[in-house]
């Protein structure tokens, strides 16, 4: 559509506003928290203290385990979901969309969809609670390295984790392609 007038102007649908950096939603999701971190550099390079365990807001004392999860270039690793286990995300290489549904009937905020983006260009960490789908998706040009730190020790025999196919699902109603504005 070519703008003509302002009254065409009007009609043209307005962009998606990042209320916090990273982010769009309509709002944060209930019980999620993304911390920024502070990076320190110097000639040498720099460093970044991914998390503190006494960190009571991101409840890091409930952390159990830590693990690497890579992924190529426009790959997409989700959904899932806990019943129980508290997930913590940071990504330390490349950028990734961590895209999240809140999957909990009596959240205020059911249904809500959330997208953050971090990486080493926006070092943050985020919590998700259990009962939130969760997936990412490496929207660099690289591997990118996501650090878990899951609430419970994996239990091969007693999984707490159920999946759906990230694009071909009845549950979530999310598209992960790069929203073109």
């Amino acid at each position: 559509m070519q703008v003509k007038s302002m009254e065409d102007f009007d009609k043209l649908e307005k962009p998606r506003v990042q209320s916090i950096p990273g982010f769009y939603g309509e709002e944060l999701i209930e019980g999620v928290v993304i911390k920024d971190m502070k990076l320190f550099s110097d000639e040498r390079g720099f460093l970044t203290e991914l998390i503190r365990l006494d960190d009571e807001e991101m409840k890091a004392s409930n952390i159990k385990q830590i693990i690497a999860s890579y992924s190529y270039p426009g790959m997409i690793k989700g959904w899932h979901l806990h019943s129980k286990q508290e997930d913590h995300l940071i990504c330390v290489t490349g950028i990734v969309k961590v895209a999240l549904y809140d999957y909990r009937e009596d959240s205020p905020t059911y249904k809500f969809l959330n997208e953050i983006f971090m990486g080493e260009k926006c070092p943050r960490a985020v919590y998700i609670p259990p009962g939130v789908f969760h997936g990412t998706k490496n929207i660099g040009n690289d591997i990118s390295v996501v650090i878990g730190m899951p609430s419970l020790f994996y239990d091969p025999e007693n999984v707490d984790e159920r999946r759906v196919n990230p694009i071909d699902n009845d549950i979530v109603p999310y598209d992960w392609d790069c929203k073109m504005e």
